[in-house]
């Protein structure tokens, strides 16, 4: 039978029965003892001599026990241990029921209520514990936790190496802090710095949010998690951020987020860029590089390498290559200029630009240095030297609105010294302008132009066969022209209008121009690309050009050179139709 005595320390104590049965037991396990304890001595220090990394190795101690016993057939070279045992290793105290000490080998086994002190901060338990000595490697199995100060570990299998200070498991575990619980497969904890790290199924779970990955560094002191792999944040029914790299204070909620991520908001607001610095609690982003800020119920994108956005005022901005595009209909609109603003006051979007702003669309194109846009009233208006194309026709006033019926243009409202051009071919050019022109749009073509004040007209009337042979210059209070295939179709001017009819050979081309009269085909945006470009502006006639060339072209100068009279204009109401 197994050999049996209880130990306490250094000392033994026999067992009731025959006094020299026990005096022999107490020889017996004194020697063996002795032997045992010499035996590891030496093996340990051969192991030490042996390897220089492992200088390090000390001496595990059995301190208390309340029984001890031998096994040599089953167990030749342990010594089994039973009730409140406790060892010590350096200044590691470790508890158990019940172990196998193989003191030769400086490692042990130790079975039931598992309890490791490391200090006064850090606790680990379980139900079965393989110890070595040598190595500092702690094999803990079934109902294994971990505490360090707030923090637990929970698991089946954890490993803790005492040299590195690092508990990992494989199996499955959690750790839970004063704020957070997380769950991976596979993870690894270290006391020293607070760190853990995560792979495979990674789960945070927060009180306001989920966050969920493959690989994941977490620090267990500042609650700040490395974001380090494919991951998604979750708000419920609010937002989702999905990121690959950065990282996400999970206490303050702030977050710097890198590599292309992306915020999906749940009113279908999203923001993207190359890196995103946001703050959820706050409601704000500020993003840097390829940032997109996308509205997908207005369908507006807004770009640029620099741009904020604001959840609580609903305002976003962007500089440094702004864009905006709206693409609610088949014709998108691009937008650029040095910073681009939206905005949304309770119902209704807005939109600024500021400097240099350039706009394409299909349909119309655009420069200014200055816009403002409102789906209030879906008016778009420019300032500051502003010019609108559309198809041959160039359109610019000191103030012009663009007027937008649901995603079409309607018509465009000019204002001051306002021009309206048409091109003929490369040296001749239609033209009108006022105090006011409205200029009336359907189905993305002009259709008909209002002018009012001052009016003055110059066209080039088309003959049957496409042929022009004269041109007219008029001035009235009030004009209008109606347009077809793109070319004056009929004109329509006050009774009180008087002007000339010129041989087409008679008035050299520069004689033809009004005095307000710019050619700025150069700044046009041609695509959407060319919304960047930043061609030199035209250089625009002094004010008061216009009302000079009107003086001159007054009554008093009218005659008449192709032998016809305007008494024609007088019989029919002021209403003379061009031919085209």
């Amino acid at each position: 039978m197994p050999e049996q005595a209880n130990c306490r320390g250094n000392r033994f104590q026999t067992i009731r029965g025959d006094p020299e049965l026990n005096r022999l037991i107490r020889i017996l396990c004194f020697c063996a003892l002795l032997s045992a304890t010499a035996a590891a001595r030496a093996q340990l220090s051969k192991s030490i001599a042996a390897k220089p990394e492992e200088t390090g190795a000390t001496l595990i101690y059995l301190e208390q026990c309340d029984r001890l016993s031998f096994d040599q057939e089953r167990l030749p070279d342990a010594q089994l241990l039973h009730g409140n045992v406790r060892f010590r290793h350096d200044s590691v105290l470790m508890y158990c029921d019940s172990a196998y000490f193989y003191e030769s080998r400086n490692s042990m086994d130790a079975f039931g209520n598992i309890r490791i002190e490391q200090g006064d901060t850090l606790f680990v338990y379980g139900d079965l514990l393989f110890y070595n000595g040598n190595t500092k490697l702690a094999r803990l199995r079934q109902n294994v936790r971990m505490i360090d100060h707030n923090t637990t570990l929970t698991t089946d299998s954890l490993n803790y190496d005492r040299i590195q200070n690092l508990a990992y498991y494989f199996t499955g575990g959690t750790i839970r802090d004063s704020l957070n619980t997380l769950n991976s497969v596979w993870g690894q904890y270290s006391p020293d710095s607070k760190e853990a790290f995560f792979k495979q199924d990674v789960r945070l779970e927060n009180p306001n949010f989920i966050m969920e990955t493959d690989t994941l560094i977490y620090n267990t002191e500042n609650h700040i998690a490395d974001i380090v792999g494919p991951t998604e944040i979750i708000y419920q029914e609010e937002t989702n951020i999905y990121s690959t790299r950065g990282w996400y204070d999970t206490n303050t909620e702030k977050s710097m987020l890198l590599d292309n991520s992306l915020i999906v908001h749940a009113d279908g607001k999203t923001l993207r860029g190359d890196t995103i610095f946001y703050d959820k609690k706050a409601k704000f982003g500020e993003s840097f590089s390829n940032v997109e800020l996308t509205d997908s119920v207005q369908k507006t994108t807004l770009y640029g390498d620099y741009c904020v956005y604001d959840e609580i005022k609903e305002t976003g901005l962007a500089t440094r290559k702004a864009l905006l595009t709206e693409w609610s209909s088949e014709d998108t609109l691009f937008v650029h200029a040095d910073t681009l603003a939206t905005r949304k006051d309770s119902v209704y979007n807005t939109m600024y630009g500021y400097n240099n702003v350039r706009v394409f669309r299909n349909d119309m194109q655009s420069v200014c240095d200055s816009m403002f846009y409102t789906d209030r009233d879906s008016i778009m208006s420019l300032y500051y030297e502003p010019i609108m194309w559309s198809s041959n026709n160039q359109i610019s006033a000191d103030f012009i609105q663009i007027h937008m019926n649901g995603n079409e243009l309607d018509h465009a409202h000019l204002q001051g010294s306002a021009i309206a051009i048409q091109q003929e071919d490369s040296i001749r050019f239609n033209q009108l302008s006022g105090k006011e022109i409205i200029a009336y749009f359907h189905e993305k073509e002009l259709y008909k132009v209002d002018v009012n004040g001052n009016t003055e007209t110059v066209f080039f009337p088309k003959e049957d066969d496409g042929t022009i042979l004269v041109i007219n210059k008029l001035i009235s209070s009030y004009a209008q022209l109606f347009f077809k295939d793109r070319k004056i179709e009929k004109a329509v001017f006050a009774p009180a209008a008087s002007g000339t009819t010129y041989p087409l050979e008679e008035l050299p081309p520069e004689e033809t121009l009004l005095g307000n009269f710019f050619w700025a085909e150069q700044e046009r945006p041609q695509s959407k690309n060319d919304v960047f470009l930043k061609p030199e502006r035209t250089k625009r006639p002094e004010k008061g050009a216009a009302s000079a060339a009107a003086t001159e072209t007054a009554p008093a100068k009218q005659n008449i050179k192709t032998g016809k009279t305007n008494e024609n204009n007088r019989k029919t109401g002021g209403i003379r139709n061009a031919r085209r």
